[in-house]
């Protein structure tokens, strides 16, 4: 089992890296072909957009356009689909920003001509692939279980993916959840191994940018910022006396307690720096890995243009390079998700301790 194991993994990342060379290749190759502007083709892959771009044929772009919906204090609320503002086109008085602090957000002119933002609860590419990747994880937990359902713990150990699936599982749970926390883990596993697997599961559409995957979800920090947040009340909501008795009360001199509370003071402050640092660390990593995959794929395609030897030399490395990359990537998807529900599940055991 453990050799079909090997080989099931080592054939999804070579599917997963050879598809992530060929796209990426691809838009940068067209993008050179016009003018090669590496800002724009890199912010443009990592910010979120109000259409899902899927690649080009030749001048036309295949994008799918989303839904835009917006409440205006002019008009009241307005639904209608990004294709209708796109290429600076305007409707009902609505377009994109060009520039300014609101550029590449749907604005409008108030009554004194300046633009001002309404608001704005659109679908747009990340919040359709957070949908999206939902469904995808809850479908898959939810087969895995049915097939659980119609056996008994006497048959024999499940094979294919659902044996895939279960390794991974007893591999969070147990070498990581129960490990951290202790003898209540149970509490918290559902929670624990739901964000390891969206964070993963995430992580590994991201990085294949055909549709419906190369959304940047967990580089955008809105989602990271709601995943720190949950952890921050799992520790604070059922933390025990103990872990607020070391906070506002910690075993240290009395002196650094009172007249000043030097340390309560730092210890209230890491209370916030802890899902901070959660946030942060899976933001940057992320967005960093799908910046810097690109930002050497532009530089290989710059450096084509030198001449024919340069350009048969530049071929074979930005293949091997890209491989490499994707690889990379691969290995920081899962240890960021391994990372993030590590730490939690140490921030959560730590609040539960009970001191003898």
């Amino acid at each position: 089992m453990k050799k079909n194991f090997r080989y099931i993994v080592s054939s999804i990342l070579l599917v997963l890296c050879f598809i992530s060379t060929q796209a990426s290749a691809q838009k940068t190759n067209e993008a050179t072909k016009s003018s090669l502007n590496v800002q724009n083709i890199i912010f443009g892959h990592i910010m979120d957009s109000y259409e899902w771009h899927i690649t080009n044929f030749g001048t036309t772009k295949i994008t799918i356009p989303l839904p835009i919906i917006v409440y205006s204090h002019e008009s009241g609320w307005n639904s209608f689909l990004s294709s209708r503002i796109e290429d600076g086109g305007m409707y009902h008085g609505f377009y994109i920003a060009k520039s300014g602090k609101y550029k590449d957000k749907v604005v409008e002119k108030d009554a004194s001509g300046l633009e001002v933002r309404p608001f704005d609860i659109s679908l747009t590419k990340v919040t359709t692939s957070l949908i999206f990747y939902c469904i995808l994880l809850a479908a898959i937990i939810i087969g895995v279980a049915r097939w659980y359902r119609k056996r008994d713990r006497s048959d024999a150990a499940p094979g294919g993916f659902v044996g895939f699936m279960e390794m991974f599982i007893m591999m969070v749970n147990d070498d990581v959840i129960k490990s951290c926390i202790g003898k209540d883990y149970k509490r918290f596993s559902p929670y624990l191994l739901t964000t390891f697997f969206f964070i993963f599961l995430s992580n590994i559409m991201g990085i294949i940018p055909i549709f419906p995957g190369g959304a940047n979800v967990t580089g955008n920090i809105t989602i990271t910022f709601f995943l720190a947040i949950c952890t921050f009340l799992a520790i604070n909501l059922f933390g025990n006396k103990e872990y607020w008795k070391d906070i506002f009360w910690p075993d240290v001199p009395v002196w650094l307690k009172c007249p000043v509370p030097m340390m309560p003071v730092i210890e209230l402050f890491g209370v916030f720096t802890k899902p901070f640092a959660l946030m942060v660390r899976l933001f940057a990593n992320i967005m960093a890995g799908h910046a810097i995959g690109l930002s050497i794929t532009c530089i290989i395609f710059v450096t084509v243009k030198m001449g024919v030897v340069m350009n048969g030399t530049m071929s074979v490395i930005s293949i091997l390079f890209a491989i490499f990359m994707g690889f990379i990537e691969v290995l920081v998807a899962f240890i960021q998700a391994y990372v993030f529900t590590m730490l939690s599940s140490v921030f959560i055991g730590l609040s539960r301790i009970k001191k003898e």
